[in-house]
This record gives structure tokens, sequence and C-alpha cells, in this order.
């Protein structure tokens, strides 16, 4: 267990996107990302969700401050990569949450990304259009 006003940081990523999240234990609770309040920075219902599941899910909503600093990727791979983050920063707070995280598939790191393009070809795997003459 974290000492009282210390904080545990974390990293998450997700295609481009890499986000650096802290974790501090706070009665007050709330989530602030790039120095943007939640539904700021992300507006949708459903990225909002995305990024506080991981909390839900320990039941430890209310009980820590989270703030991220997130860079690249779009919008829905920043709110994956903060999910990431802080799901790795509760397993470091808390050993006895892995398991329910785990299950959930918080802990995985999404490896999908872009595929650079081959010379030759159009993008990464389409080509050209053939033509017999």
């Amino acid at each position: 267990m974290a000492k009282e006003n210390t904080y545990i940081e974390a990293i998450g990523r997700r295609k481009t996107s890499v986000a650096r999240v802290r974790i501090t234990p706070d009665s007050k609770g709330g989530v602030t990302v790039n120095n943007k309040n939640l539904p700021e920075a992300f507006p949708t219902a459903l990225l909002q969700k995305t990024v506080l599941e991981a909390l839900d899910k320990a039941a430890d909503k209310g009980k820590f401050k989270v703030t991220a600093m997130v860079k690249g990727g779009g919008i829905t791979s920043q709110a994956e990569s903060v999910r990431l983050g802080i799901s790795r920063a509760l397993v470091e707070y808390d050993h006895t949450l892995r398991g329910t995280l785990k299950k959930e598939g918080y802990l995985k790191r999404d490896p999908r990304s872009k595929e650079r393009r081959k010379f030759g070809l159009k993008k990464a795997r389409k080509a050209p259009q053939w033509s017999k003459r």
C-alpha cells in the first residue's frame, strides 16, 4: 500500500498514443486529462466510460485522484491508453486487483497499429490497378 500524499505513476500505450497516468489517494476523486476535466478531454459518454472502466471494476472510483498526460494518436486510442495506465497504477497500488482487472482485459496492451506503406504499392497492401495490355 502507498503512503499518504504520494502518487503512483504508470504508462499506458495504444497505437501511437502514450498516456502517463498518476493516481493519488484522495477522498474527493476526479479525473484530469491534459489539465482538462474528463468531459472536456473526452466529450462522448462512451470515451468517458472507457477511461473509468478500470476504476469501476476496482470499486475505487472515489478513492483516487487521477491525472493523465496523453500524447499522440486519436481520441479513442488516447482513452484506451489512459485506461491501461490507470489499470497498471491500480495493480501497483493493490496487487489483489490484478485478477479482476486481468479477467476484464484491462491489463492487456493492444499491439495493433497501422501497417507501413511498402514501395510499389499505393497503401500497405493495395496494389496499383493491373492491366494485361
